[in-house]
């Protein structure tokens, strides 16, 4: 039996589990399992692979999309770019890295994409906000980092006004920030800025509408959240796993 899982810690939030079981029992697929893998820490991933002799593949989340890179073999050209991995194939004995986050956030944010949607703010500075900020990059977008202790040219989230606000109508939330069961909290920017010219996008996809979701609406920006790109992005993984 072949066998595919998620690495990440702690994995309570995570969707892949039970979406790869109902795509396995839609589909018909037979004698194939997916896990998932709480790592307390990276360290622990060699011995995943010893441990399971049958691990194929894994996709990674939270936080080990930056950290897993000096286990790999090999890694695809976009993964050397943006310096996150979210999908690791086992081929021939190596271990090779790929990042479909960008697949899924590109394909899931063009349809809400308008000409006025030039400058963009990320918030985050982790492994999902490095692939976002290379999709962004490749539709030339221009974009900021914020964060809560930026570093170089990144922004603080309390040096966001309104003038920022205003050039920035493109907003990407990366953060757990409000993930269920946290449902409560979110990014701390100024929403009393956002306007029915704003698009807010929060890839945490439980609950399906966050604080920072029903804040942006409230003040007419679109919203989405991250339950479509999550959908692509599997989807991409398991063409990767067997190709």
């Amino acid at each position: 039996m072949r066998v595919f899982g998620l690495i990440g810690y702690p994995l309570g939030h995570s969707f892949s589990k039970k979406y790869f079981e109902e795509k396995f029992g839609r589909e018909g697929i037979t004698d194939v399992a997916f896990e998932n893998f709480s790592l307390p820490s990276i360290e622990l991933f060699p011995e995943l692979w010893k441990q399971y002799p049958q691990l194929c593949g894994v996709a990674v989340t939270i936080p080990y999309k930056q950290q897993v890179l000096p286990y790999l073999d090999t890694i695809s050209p976009e993964v050397a770019a943006m310096q996150a991995c979210n999908c690791i194939k086992l081929d021939a004995g190596k271990l090779v890295g790929y990042n479909t986050d960008i697949i899924g956030f590109e394909q899931s944010l063009l349809p809400y994409l308008k000409p006025e949607h030039t400058h963009a703010l990320i918030l985050g500075t982790g492994g999902a906000a490095a692939g976002v900020a290379f999709v962004l990059g490749r539709l030339g977008i221009r974009y900021q980092f914020v964060s809560r202790n930026p570093a170089g040219k990144g922004l603080a989230y309390e040096a966001l006004d309104a003038t920022l606000m205003e050039k920035h109508r493109l907003i990407i939330n990366t953060t757990p920030l409000g993930t269920f069961p946290a449902v409560d909290a979110c990014a701390p920017i100024p929403y009393q800025y956002l306007t029915d010219h704003h698009h807010c996008f929060d890839l945490v996809y439980n609950p399906a509408e966050t604080l920072f979701m029903q804040k942006a609406k409230a003040q007419g920006a679109s919203v989405q959240n991250g339950y479509a790109m999550l959908t692509i992005q599997a989807e991409a993984n398991w063409r990767i796993w067997n190709a």
